[in-house]
């Protein structure tokens, strides 16, 4: 085999990666929330009037190039963690097999449909799959109008979704809170690490 056979043997993983990379077959490159500049948070109501804001302390999240225009977001929620601040009791019960079951169910989970920078720029509705005590379903999310040209990188990312207990079998506990819970988001992303 000659020098050059052998250099090309080595390499061709290589361009194999590449090549499958272009074509969509393997993920592209993520960019890493940076979770000490983001918050998600949500807030529901107690049949009384009261208003309960709840947040989820540690969570991982990315956003993924699903093509050359296109990008897909996955957020990975412990719910475990979940606080309703200034609540203990609260905090114990959402935790606990009436709401979020922490103990069989460890992760609220969101994978976004695909959208374009446009979307983060202009504002609008993005759809995708949340899963919440092992029943997923779309869900819809209104993300407000960027207030700088990079959203993620120079400003939040502003997103509010309502959804329901009682579709994911959340329904314990409705003499003593509502059925609607508002999700909030503010995403930042890690800036690219330099060359």
């Amino acid at each position: 085999m000659s020098p050059g056979a052998g250099l090309r043997a080595r390499h061709a993983p290589w361009w194999l990666m590449l090549l499958l990379c272009t074509a969509g077959l393997l993920p592209a490159a993520a960019a890493e929330i940076d979770t000490a500049h983001s918050r998600i948070g949500f807030t529901l109501k107690t049949r009384w009037g009261q208003t309960l804001d709840g947040r989820f302390p540690q969570w991982q999240g990315e956003i993924v190039e699903v093509s050359a225009a296109r990008r897909q977001v996955r957020l990975r929620l412990p719910t475990a963690e979940v606080e309703i601040l200034g609540h203990p009791q609260y905090s114990k019960l959402t935790r606990g097999k009436g709401f979020f079951d922490a103990e069989r169910h460890p992760y609220v989970e969101f994978v976004s449909d695909p959208y374009d920078d446009a979307l983060l720029r202009e504002g609008g509705l993005l759809g995708g799959a949340l899963t919440i005590r092992g029943v997923r379903r779309r869900e819809v999310f209104n993300l407000e109008p960027a207030a700088c040209a990079r959203p993620t990188l120079d400003c939040d990312v502003v997103a509010s979704g309502v959804v329901y207990r009682s579709d994911y079998a959340m329904d314990r506990w409705a003499f003593a809170l509502g059925d609607r819970v508002v999700f909030s988001l503010h995403l930042r992303t890690r800036p690219p690490s330099a060359p």
